[in-house]
């Protein structure tokens, strides 16, 4: 039994200087992260962005504040103020910055200038996977989700009340310099703020932003009914098969075509007067404009397109009146943001990202966007996800191409199954990217879900079924080739490969709402947040290794 404790003297000082190096041990993953962004990743995107030399005390070194961030997000931490604590606290912050204790104001200033940048670190993590033996492009995987916006649903807007806020804004700052010049006289006083240092979160500027992009989303949709308008008359011109008329401009088409067939009945009867005159006998009463067949069905398709618009419009009128929601909104905190339907109903203030992901959990291409819809990001996903696979296929292992470097299966490689051509061999998306555009794209092989789990499931198993006949000839043959056992077992590893690294992002990063506003500095977190994601994919799998490290840089 023991006799006596150990001393406890916090006044006690160091005999010796302290080794951070003694802090953790020689396998936690803190040192691994601080080797691939300090010695395996070209982080000049950020270094460029920095700003050197000239008065006041030196900055922080771009590659510390790079793995601050990263060891945060990795661990459920955004919060700028969080960081600032951690790095005073935790033993792990501390080892990365070195000494250093950066304020939460060098840690916002720093992700202000993300845009500008992290695309670059994004690549250079799928370079560093890529060269660890990762990236596997047999199959890809295509999937959407909602992120959560750093803005309150209950800060959108209609159009009418963005403008009214905005007059009321005008005349609040007419006020004020009113009340300055009678207060101080005309003229600056001398002690303003500089107009480059204002703060670009205004909430006026916010205000201006929310209406304008209100105000473009109502003239590109009025442009798209005056091209489809224009697009029809083109067809009528030159004789080619017309279809309906749009609905804006039926009134204005029937009026067109009175016009005519009244024109041309006129000339019918002048052609008449003038063989009456040569002296061409008279038989009978020729029918005048108003009264003749053709005038007269074409009187009433007037009447019928005007009935069917004032029915268009009173029924517009009456969904207006009962709709629960306002309609076209605005955020004036974050005008990028929009209301997305979400998962058992409601909606969420936020963004919809976009993920391709590789067959072993890599996020090889990414996006953040603002509609809602899925289906008109097939291609641009599937364009990005080709040119990082053309990145990941430059910077493999040189000792296999084209195999992977398995080091948990003894250093074996093993086929990756990829295309003929090295690059992405199948990709996989659900029935929101269906579409005949999208199944018709240029690109690798595809296999889009042409309905639910289930009934795809349903008709697998009963493949002679009747099923649904939507759709053109495209999406016809894609429903038919997932009824085969090939094509419903690919099918079966879209939710797996696509919907994992969301899992992991949202419960075991914590990663459910932007920290910044504004599409941009979003759309930079996203991808930042992605490529931790996949910087620890390579830790969790085995592949971001001491002796990994050390075989890279020898």
């Amino acid at each position: 039994m023991a006799k006596r404790y150990r001393p406890v003297d916090r006044d006690q000082p160091f005999l010796f200087p302290p080794d951070m190096r003694e802090w953790l041990p020689e396998d936690h993953p803190v040192w691994l992260v601080i080797r691939a962004a300090g010695e395996h990743m070209d982080t000049s995107a950020f270094h460029a962005r920095r700003k050197t030399g000239g008065a006041g005390t030196a900055g922080y070194d771009p590659d510390m504040l790079v793995m601050v961030l990263v060891w945060a997000y990795a661990h459920r931490v955004t919060s700028s103020r969080d960081m600032e604590r951690l790095c005073r606290t935790d033993v792990a912050f501390r080892v990365i910055c070195a000494g250093s204790l950066p304020d939460h104001a060098a840690f916002a200033r720093f992700r202000a200038d993300f845009p500008g940048a992290v695309g670059d670190f994004f690549a250079e993590v799928l370079k560093l996977c890529a060269r660890l033996g990762m990236g596997k492009l047999g199959t890809v995987a295509l999937d959407g989700m909602k992120i959560a916006a750093s803005a309150s649903k209950a800060a959108n807007r209609t159009e009418d009340t963005l403008a009214r806020l905005a007059r009321e804004t005008v005349a609040a700052h007419a006020a004020a310099d009113a009340a300055g010049d009678e207060l101080f006289g005309e003229g600056r006083r001398g002690d303003e703020v500089p107009e480059e240092a204002w703060s670009p979160r205004r909430r006026d500027e916010r205000i201006a932003a929310a209406l304008a992009s209100l105000k473009a989303e109502r003239e590109a949709a009025e442009a798209a009914e005056a091209a489809r308008a224009e697009a029809f008359r083109e067809r009528q011109r030159t004789g080619q098969r017309t279809g309906c008329s749009p609905a804006s401009a039926a009134v204005e088409l029937a009026e067109e075509n009175l016009a005519r067939v009244r024109a041309a009945r006129a000339a019918q009867l002048a052609e008449l007067e003038g063989r009456y005159a040569a002296g061409q006998p008279r038989r009978g009463r020729p029918a005048g404009i108003d009264d003749h067949c053709r005038v007269r069905q074409a009187q009433a398709k007037v009447e019928a397109a005007r009935a069917r618009a004032a029915e268009a419009e009173r029924t517009a009128a009456e969904r207006a009146a009962n709709r629960k929601g306002p309609g076209p909104v605005r955020n004036v905190t974050d005008p990028g943001s929009r209301l997305m339907p979400v998962r058992g109903g409601g909606f969420l203030q936020g963004y919809n990202a976009q993920n391709m992901t590789s067959e072993d959990g890599l996020i090889i291409a990414t996006g953040l966007t603002g509609e809602q819809a899925d289906c008109p990001w097939f291609e641009p996903m599937l364009e990005r996800a080709q040119d990082a696979a053309a990145l990941i296929e430059a910077h493999r292992p040189a000792a296999s191409p084209g195999l992977l470097l398995c080091p948990e299966s003894g250093g074996q490689d093993h086929d990756s199954s990829q295309g003929q051509d090295g690059g992405i061999g199948l990709a996989l998306a659900d029935a929101g990217y269906c579409s005949e555009a999208n199944l018709t794209c240029p690109g690798p092989d595809r296999l889009i879900a042409t309905g639910k789990g289930r009934d795809l499931e349903h008709a697998a198993r009963e493949p002679d079924g009747d099923g649904p006949g939507w759709g053109g000839p495209v999406t016809q043959a894609m429903r038919d080739r997932l009824k085969t056992p090939e094509g419903i077992a690919a099918c079966r590893q879209r939710g797996h490969i696509a919907e994992t690294p969301h899992g992991n992002i949202k419960h075991n990063m914590g990663f459910r709402q932007l920290s910044v506003r504004g599409k941009p500095k979003a759309s930079a977190e996203w991808t930042f947040a992605c490529a931790v994601h996949n910087l620890f994919k390579a830790l969790t799998a085995g592949r971001l290794t001491g002796q990994a490290l050390a075989a890279l840089a020898s």
